[in-house]
């Protein structure tokens, strides 16, 4: 492999050393395409929008890395109409780590940060057929001991392509007394 931004070839190339989480730089964008695109769920933003998010919203998104490379990423905003809410847009794990528990690690680390900055509620919107979002939203719930409201935000017909319905999980709300123990 070479070139600027290498692509990891397949889950042989695990790296192993200790998770770091952190706000991530605009010098991530790239690694959090890569791993968004290869996810083969996500809507796939621009290269260009990914780049942007690292620069404006670092502060309330989180990038993992493993062995100094980006591995997993949280991205988020606080809602412009609702100071105490903000919304996850995206979570992806490289798959040279799923099966870690490292979404449900990353979200943790944000909402404790976020919750202390006053932060109430987690929105995101998920399409009813992604169950491994609904099952990680389910249980930073649970791990929160926080309820999870869910209704329909943008029906299919709102779209102007060929796109499901997306549903809008709500949680909380949080505070610092239910950060999950251990996280």
């Amino acid at each position: 492999m070479s070139g600027k931004h290498p692509e990891r070839a397949d889950s042989d190339n695990r790296a192993t050393g200790p998770v770091v989480i952190e706000s991530p730089n605009k010098g991530d964008g790239a690694a959090l395409w890569r791993i968004a695109r290869d996810s083969q769920k996500l809507d796939l933003n621009s290269s260009y929008a990914y780049l942007l998010w690292c620069l404006d919203f670092a502060d309330t998104s989180v990038v993992a890395r493993v062995d100094g490379e980006v591995v997993g990423f949280v991205m988020g905003y606080r809602r412009p109409t609702t100071a105490d809410t903000a919304l996850v847009w995206q979570v992806a794990v490289d798959s040279s780590q799923r099966g870690r528990g490292l979404a449900g690690t990353l979200l943790d680390e944000l909402y404790a940060r976020l919750v202390e900055e006053g932060v109430r509620y987690l929105d995101t919107t998920i399409t009813p057929d992604n169950e491994a979002s609904i099952r990680l939203f389910e249980s930073f719930a649970k791990r929160w001991n926080a309820e999870l409201v869910r209704s329909e935000l943008f029906a299919e017909d709102d779209f102007p392509d060929a796109h499901e319905r997306e549903d809008l999980f709500r949680i909380g709300p949080l505070s610092p007394a239910q950060r999950p123990a251990g996280r």
